[in-house]
């Protein structure tokens, strides 16, 4: 008959269990920890790779767009190739594109559900955005970059087999490196992949990988010799209660003005796709219709990236009907459906509007510039946060006050419109738009119209039954 254990050798043995439970624990943490720490490193090596492409990819076209505009500047035929340059585009992309067509709305859906991006989407936009520019069109270079910089990255998330999580990191990394390497602003560029999916949110999660993304990016653009205009705003006034007010009066100009320019291409491309039922026959009309606009009224300064309205915002040279013609020119390129961007026109749009603004108000005009050159973009993409690291990264951080007023009041005035339908709203900006959470922009938009449709013809009937 065996003998009890004594106290001392029960407490041994339960002392023995506890240590092994717990050198168990620490080997699985251990072991998870370096999966972790593994799987961290594979996905940093592969936003190196893509954002040393995607460094490489924005020089080239830099370089494309500069070599292309100083022909079209110096021979004025150019413009004739308009109708060509829209023809071919849509055949283009209606015969090999597939979903290509949808530019930056598939690069965002992609890197919310894991859509597929063609691998043809960066060669296409990066041809026939050289055309577009080429030809004349009124168009800018971030929406080429961030499909470039989308397809690379979706294609090589799909190479290596990534989880749905390490893909959307990719996927917002390849976003970053696009902006921060064509406009030269690394700290804009990190916050802009973690912003420009969402209205109402920050990817924090992904915020590592944007950052490497961005800073590589542009550092090897800049590397291979790419150099990017630089504006000074000067002297900053004093945070003061007359000033604070002028800016928020500004940012809800710019705010208005970002509504107005997307409103502008939409309709654009609602009457186009109404009135003309052959998408080649809508792509001639367009096009002819831009061209007519640039030699009746002799505007072809307003062609292409247009940076002069930007020297003379700053300059306070600009009168108001810059701004305008400008949306006009860019509604009717983009609309028609020419490749290219919204951003450079917007920076011009601004910084044209924020020179005038300055000059009414005896408001420095090159700070009045930059505000609105910050205000209209930022408003139009729905990216605050990029909007004042834009600032930060182009003027310095004398101005931010400024920045952070203008960037938030323009973005809650722009409402929920912007030139991404495919935003997803996560934090409505106003109570009264709270039935927006969980939609797209499209959506929203839409709903909207039908809203306002419905109130119409609620009031007509009111007005037939008096």
């Amino acid at each position: 008959m065996s003998a009890e254990p004594s106290p001392r050798e029960n407490l041994n043995k339960l002392f023995g269990d506890f240590v092994s439970h717990e050198e168990a624990l620490i080997a699985a943490d251990a072991r998870r920890n370096l999966r972790n720490m593994r799987e961290s490193l594979r996905l940093l090596a592969l936003v190196l790779i893509v954002s040393g492409a995607m460094g490489a990819a924005a020089w080239a076209f830099l370089a494309s767009l500069d070599a292309v505009t100083g022909f079209r500047e110096r021979h004025a035929a150019a413009f004739l190739l308009l109708p060509v340059v829209s023809i071919a585009t849509a055949w283009l992309y209606r015969r090999f594109g597939q979903e290509a067509a949808r530019g930056n709305n598939l690069v965002i859906e992609s890197a919310l559900t894991e859509r597929s991006v063609p691998a043809r989407m960066a060669a296409m936009t990066f041809t026939c955005s050289v055309a577009t520019h080429l030809a004349g069109g009124s168009a800018g270079r971030e929406g080429t970059a961030v499909q470039i910089g989308g397809t690379i990255a979706d294609n090589v998330a799909r190479l290596v087999r990534l989880g749905a999580r390490d893909h959307q990191d990719l996927m917002l990394a390849g976003i970053s490196a696009a902006f921060g390497a064509v406009f030269g602003a690394p700290l804009a560029g990190t916050f802009f992949g973690m912003e420009m999916c969402y209205v109402g949110k920050i990817n924090y999660s992904s915020g590592i990988y944007c950052l490497i993304a961005s800073f590589t990016a542009d550092t090897v653009c800049r590397a291979l010799g790419c150099t990017h205009a630089s504006y000074v705003i000067g002297a900053v006034p004093e945070l003061e209660a007359p000033t604070v007010a002028l800016a928020v009066m500004f940012a809800i100009v710019f705010g208005l003005t970002a509504r107005l320019f997307s409103l502008a291409i939409r309709t654009v491309r609602r009457v186009l796709a109404h009135r003309i039922t052959n998408y080649l026959v809508a792509a001639l009309a367009g096009s002819l219709a831009l061209l007519a606009v640039y030699f009746i009224f002799g505007i072809q300064r307003y062609a292409g990236l247009s940076t002069w309205l930007v020297e003379e915002g700053f300059a306070g040279d600009t009168t108001l009907a810059d701004p305008f013609i400008k949306i006009a020119l860019t509604a009717l390129t983009l609309g028609t459906g020419f490749q290219g961007g919204e951003v450079t026109p917007l920076f011009g749009i601004g910084a044209s509007l924020g020179g005038v603004l300055g000059s009414l108000t005896g408001t420095p005009c090159a700070f009045a510039a930059a505000l609105g050159m910050l205000g209209v973009f930022g408003s139009a993409l729905n990216v605050p946060i990029t909007t004042i690291m834009l600032g930060v990264d182009l003027f310095g951080g004398a101005a931010m006050p400024y920045f952070v007023i203008v960037a938030f009041v323009s973005y809650l005035v722009a409402g929920h419109r912007g030139v991404y339908p495919a935003q997803r709203i996560v934090t409505p900006k106003r109570r009264s738009l709270a039935s927006d959470a969980n939609s797209t922009v499209a959506d929203a938009i839409a709903r909207h119209n039908q809203q306002d449709t419905n109130t119409e013809e609620a009031n007509a009937k009111q007005q037939l039954a008096r």
